[in-house]
């Protein structure tokens, strides 16, 4: 009321004023029919200006009703994820969901995403099905006086998390209703059970998986979900499902400055995948793709067809284990990728048909069997310090077309081969000068290689 009697007070002063302004710059002081024009002007001019002031009014009480509702609502849904019934948080999950669906403006559905994600990063036990500790306690007496500490489980709290696991992976694919794909998702240190990310999109500025754990009997999927935001991290996270597929995964940052270059892209570093994995036609795109440290330890490492356009892309220091870690048809495009100081100890690592058009490192990688049949090399690429150990190492059929070194590097294996290459271009070895000098286990024995006139015959 005080609102409304404030605009209409305002709107006779504008009007007021209208009058006495237009009788001035008219220059008008005894015609009465143009005072009478000035004065439905000038009424008029109020009018429009009392309307808008009425407007604002309205907007302004309306926000108040709906920030009120948005508090009542939302309180409730946090006070039903709070209680000790398992059904009632269960309920508090989908009640939570449906006020972000409601209120759409930014601010408020991600703050109903960040405490679903919240819930989601409390502690939890796994093997019981249940979550953090609820303590009753007392402060130990000035005395000194130790007093007994009861703790309480809550129950059967798998299905909630389940449940927003669900809700949320549903809403970020585009048969959603109302998409969440817009905002921001941490899940650092989060608790995952055999979680299904399949075609999810996520376009927020920033999606969190530091430090998350995967487990469950059957497989942690990410099969074809898009990650569009400026950052994805993955650090520190560990997978210890049965199966991890990000099978047609896309990684694709816009580019961005170069002094923010450090902080953005996609990171796995210090993550460990305990179980099988596979990244096959997965897209990495962007300013920066890391696997840094990264522990592949299950029986099956796969990047098969996978595409690398990152500006940068490092698998540093990684460690691949197994049975078999294979690149093949593997495409590496940025601007610079290394795999320095890596460790294939798999049984078996394949490259082969992998294409090298970004500057590449291998320094001081150690390999078991690894082949490199049929690959390209266009760009400087380094294998300077490597180390080739395990029963043979294979790059036969190889297109070595630019600044490729192998400089230094120890020849362990019980074989090494470069026949039958497509080309034989800008490669360089110590025993450039002194052929001679050429280790015996390394093939052809006719030294620099031909290059092959027809097609190269399959890697034996």
């Amino acid at each position: 009321m005080v609102s409304v009697l404030a605009a209409v007070i305002g709107g006779l002063a504008v009007a007021a004023l209208a009058y006495w302004l237009l009788r001035q710059l008219l220059g008008v002081e005894d015609v009465k029919p143009n005072q009478l024009d000035l004065t439905k002007i000038a009424l008029t001019v109020a009018a429009g200006i009392g309307a808008a002031v009425a407007l604002v009014v309205a907007y302004r009480r309306q926000r108040d009703l709906e920030r009120g509702r948005f508090a009542e609502l939302f309180g409730a849904a946090a006070r039903q994820l709070g209680d000790a019934d398992v059904a009632v948080r269960v309920a508090g999950v989908y009640a939570m969901a449906g006020v972000a669906d409601e209120f759409s403006a930014p601010g408020r559905r991600q703050q109903c995403i960040d405490v679903l994600c919240g819930y989601l990063r409390l502690p939890y036990a796994p093997d019981e099905g249940n979550s953090h500790l609820v303590s009753k306690s007392q402060r130990i007496e000035d005395s000194g006086t130790a007093v007994e500490r009861v703790y309480h489980y809550r129950q059967n709290d798998r299905q909630v998390r389940d449940t927003i696991v669900r809700v949320i992976a549903g809403r970020l694919r585009a048969s959603a209703e109302v998409s969440w794909s817009a905002c921001d998702f941490d899940f650092s240190d989060a608790i995952f059970e055999d979680a299904d990310f399949r075609y999810a999109v996520f376009a927020g500025r920033n999606t969190r998986f530091a430090n998350a754990m995967f487990v469950g009997p059957r497989a942690t999927t990410f099969e074809k979900a898009r990650f569009l935001g400026k950052r994805v991290t993955f650090r520190g996270a560990m997978f210890r499902g049965a199966t991890t597929s990000f099978e047609g995964v896309a990684f694709t940052h816009s580019r961005v400055d170069r002094s923010e270059r450090d902080s953005a892209g996609t990171t796995f570093i210090d993550t460990t995948f305990s179980g099988p994995v596979t990244f096959d036609a997965a897209v990495f795109a962007g300013a920066r793709t890391a696997f840094t440290r990264a522990k592949f330890a299950g029986t099956r490492s796969s990047f098969v067809n996978a595409k690398f356009t990152a500006e940068l892309t490092s698998f540093e220091k990684a460690i691949f284990d197994g049975d078999r870690v294979a690149f093949t048809g593997a495409e590496f495009t940025g601007t610079a990728v290394t795999f320095a100081a890596c460790r294939f100890y798999a049984e078996a690592s394949s490259f082969e048909c992998a294409h090298l058009g970004a500057n590449a490192r291998f320094r001081t990688t150690r390999t078991r069997e690894i082949s490199f049949a049929r690959s390209e090399y266009h760009s400087k690429v380094s294998f300077a310090d490597a180390v080739f150990g395990g029963r043979s190492v294979v790059f036969t059929g190889g297109d070595f077309f630019g600044d490729i070194s192998f400089r230094r590097a120890a020849y362990d294996a019980r074989e090494i081969t470069f026949e039958r290459p497509k080309a034989w271009v800008g490669v360089h070895f110590d025993w450039d000068a002194t052929p001679v000098t050429k280790p015996a286990n390394i093939r052809p024995e006719q030294w620099p290689p031909t290059p092959a006139e027809t097609a190269p015959a399959p890697a034996s």
